[in-house]
């Protein structure tokens, strides 16, 4: 959220519950306050304190930091599956749009694309086993999650062009 432009704190969380629903009803501010002090450490990135001097948190400016920048790009670059955290995939969809670090129906096509080889050798791998077998199991179970993670691309995608049109 900070590659769009810098924030406080308080508008972090306020943009975090939008982008998320539900999910982001459930997060408390010390969350986001314990990981932008996290990502401070790391050199992520930068704080700000106002003018007047006064040290409050809610008070601080929270910016990102060359290296920062650096690590928005390369985790909205990165693939999240096998273990997809899906709220985490949205969230860099809206963040890479929002800040225009990239197209999301291009990280959409590049999951779908992942997850489709990824299905292939599941599927390659279920047919090589008898129907039987404790791993046959296991790799029907692989394929129908596959399958279900693709339907879900399916409904980004749909989502993010119908916005593209919008615009």
């Amino acid at each position: 959220m900070l590659a769009k432009e810098p924030s406080h704190g308080y508008q972090l969380r306020a943009r975090l519950r939008d982008a998320l629903g539900p999910l982001g009803d459930a997060m408390n501010a010390g969350q986001v306050y314990v990981t932008l002090t996290r990502l401070e450490k790391a050199g992520l990135l930068a704080v700000e304190t106002p003018a007047d001097g006064t040290d409050r948190s809610d008070r601080k400016v929270y910016a990102l930091t060359a290296s920062g920048q650096q690590r928005v790009a390369e985790w909205i670059a990165e693939l999240s599956w096998p273990r997809p955290d899906l709220a985490e995939f949205h969230l860099k969809l809206i963040a890479a749009a929002s800040a225009g670090l990239a197209d999301p129906l291009t990280i959409v096509d590049t999951q779908r694309r992942e997850l489709l080889r990824r299905l292939r050798d599941a599927q390659r791998a279920a047919l090589a086993e008898s129907d039987r077998s404790d791993a046959a199991l296991l790799l029907e179970g692989i394929v129908l999650r596959l399958q279900a993670d693709l339907r879900w691309l399916e409904a980004c995608e749909r989502t993010w062009s119908h916005r593209r049109g919008r615009s």
